[in-house]
């Protein structure tokens, strides 16, 4: 059993590019670090649009608990530090697999 987690973003116009640059450098090796698999990500720069989901083994509870922990991580703490936001909306949910 895992959990997975969809995360869909509104990137601020003009800096879509600049943030999966950044994605691409950061996530696939902080997340996993951290406990996570990252399951896919894809995006629409027309749209200003990104679309991930990770996963963690176990149950929602086991996710809370990792996902917890991450957040107040220092490793997350350093790959922030200093950044835009670059977010503009962002849309979590937990997905199952049919």
């Amino acid at each position: 059993m895992k959990t997975t987690q969809l995360r869909h973003y509104v990137i601020v116009d003009g800096l879509y590019e600049e943030f999966v640059a950044w994605w691409r450098e950061t996530m696939p090796v902080l997340r996993p670090a951290m406990g996570f698999a990252i399951e896919f990500a894809y995006g629409s720069p027309e749209a200003n649009e990104f679309t991930w989901a990770v996963s963690v083994p176990g149950d929602a509870a086991e996710f809370e608990r990792v996902d917890a922990a991450y957040k107040i991580s220092p490793e997350r703490a350093a790959v922030f530090e200093g950044l835009p936001d670059r977010v503009a909306t962002m849309q979590l949910s937990f997905i199952e697999t049919y």
